[in-house]
């Protein structure tokens, strides 16, 4: 349908090669729980002419779509979204329930996709904190599902995001579940983790959400220096996983238990869950 507007309304599909033409990707986000879906059209240009009928008719052949946005990326990249945004419908994000908390989702802001599978690894990472883990710290955090989901059985709750939109949906997702016991920071999580060790301050528990890429040795090391009892290691990538993991055990951390979890069907991705705990 979209395809077929984009020929209505004779809007150019972008031509990596000549570097010419308007539309370079569509990205679709849905919430599963709430039934709404995220539309967001990246454009070479800033401007998108007859956007207004354009997202009238979309919406009205497909009726869960609560929000339209226009993403600009001028950039020679394989980075699909760029920093410039305009809302064309609604209100700019979705919202969707997880865990029995409500998330606001937006087109910056990481989700993921698999929706049930989520809640399922979400609940055996937190399954592998106790009730004595008073002081929990969320890094790569994105907008907060695990510290907000954890902050029900913990006093203190620290979550630490480098993307700034993730932080401000995060912000908001604490207040919307009035949460008061999380507080939420934009940085780099590991200069932030050697600043609170440098002051004495320690963890309980670290839970760790990285890229497939994984995390790289300085983040490492950050984790080394503060030193909590317990690391929940979630990981996309068995490579980089087991990579980290060599690091971790090899500077005083013995993984007690592994989980994975099958968030991709039918192809050769998935998550893993892993409890490490600090040596005595």
């Amino acid at each position: 349908k979209i395809a077929v507007l984009f020929r209505k309304y004779r809007v150019s599909i972008y031509d990596p090669q000549r570097r010419r033409g308007e539309i370079r990707h569509i990205l679709i986000r849905r919430a599963v729980k709430t039934n709404q879906t995220l539309v967001v059209i990246v454009s070479n240009e800033a401007i998108f002419k007859g956007s207004k009928n354009f997202c009238n008719q979309l919406v009205k052949a497909f009726p869960s779509i609560k929000s339209i946005v226009l993403n600009t990326n001028k950039r020679q990249t394989s980075i699909v979204l760029g920093e410039q945004e305009k809302v064309l419908f609604g209100k700019g994000f979705i919202v969707d329930e997880l865990c029995g908390m409500t998330f606001k989702i937006s087109p910056r802001s990481f989700y993921q996709i698999n929706h049930d599978q989520c809640e399922a690894l979400y609940s055996k990472a937190l399954s592998l904190i106790t009730v004595k883990d008073h002081k929990i710290m969320d890094t790569y955090c994105g907008i907060g599902t695990i510290g907000l989901i954890a902050s029900k059985n913990a006093k203190q709750v620290i979550g630490v995001e480098l993307n700034k939109d993730a932080v401000k949906d995060a912000i908001l997702n604490a207040k919307e579940n009035q949460i008061r016991n999380v507080r939420f920071f934009q940085g780099d999580a590991g200069e932030f983790m050697e600043a609170m060790a440098a002051e004495g301050n320690s963890m309980d528990v670290l839970f760790m959400d990285p890229p497939r890429a994984g995390s790289d040795e300085k983040f490492l090391s950050s984790v080394i220096k503060l030193g909590p009892k317990r690391v929940v290691y979630v990981s996309c990538n068995p490579e980089t996983l087991a990579r980290d993991l060599k690091y971790l055990t090899r500077h005083g951390y013995q993984a007690v238990k592994i989980q994975p979890v099958d968030n991709f069907p039918f192809c050769d991705h998935i998550e893993t869950v892993v409890k490490l705990v600090r040596k005595k």
